[in-house]
C-alpha cells in the first residue's frame, strides 16, 4: 500500500507533489455502523493543473481544469484516501494521453456485402408471405 500523504505518481514521466494536493474530508452517507455519524471517512481530492509547477510543455495544453474526485466506498478514511489518490492519477494519466486516434474507414469485405443483401432478401420474403393477397 503506498503512502496516501506522499507525491502522487501518474506516469513514469508525471508526478504531481503532495503540497499541491488539497484535500477534504467529511461524513460519509455509505456504511459505517455505529461510527458514521462521527467519523469524516469521505474524501474529496483536489488538484489544480493551472496553478502547478510541475505541469509544462504538452500537458500544459492538455491539462487546463482543475481536477476533483470523491471517494466513500469505503469505511476508514485511509481506504477512501488511496481510492481517491488511484482515481485521480487514472484521470490525469487519461487526459495526458491525449484524444485517441480516429479509426481509419475501410470499406466492408464482398462476403460481407453478399450477407447482407442476401439477409435483407430473406427477411422481405417472410415479409412478403404475412400480407394480403392482391385483390382481383
Amino acid at each position: 500500500m503506498s503512502d496516501p500523504t506522499g507525491d502522487l505518481s501518474v506516469t513514469d514521466s508525471f508526478t504531481i507533489p503532495a503540497t499541491e494536493l488539497h484535500w477534504h474530508f467529511s461524513r460519509s452517507s455509505g456504511p459505517g455502523g455505529q461510527s458514521v455519524n462521527t467519523s469524516d471517512s469521505r474524501v474529496e481530492l483536489r488538484w489544480d493543473p493551472r496553478t502547478s509547477r510541475v505541469v509544462v510543455g504538452i500537458a500544459k495544453d492538455r491539462l487546463r481544469s482543475e481536477f476533483s474526485v470523491v471517494a466513500s466506498e469505503h469505511r476508514s478514511q485511509l481506504q477512501n484516501r488511496m481510492a481517491a489518490r488511484h482515481r485521480l492519477a487514472q484521470r490525469v494519466a487519461s487526459a495526458l494521453a491525449g484524444p485517441r486516434k480516429s479509426r481509419r474507414r475501410t470499406r466492408p469485405t464482398g462476403g460481407s456485402v453478399t450477407r447482407r443483401l442476401d439477409a435483407k432478401r430473406k427477411r422481405s420474403a417472410i415479409k412478403a408471405t404475412r400480407r394480403r393477397p392482391p385483390a382481383e
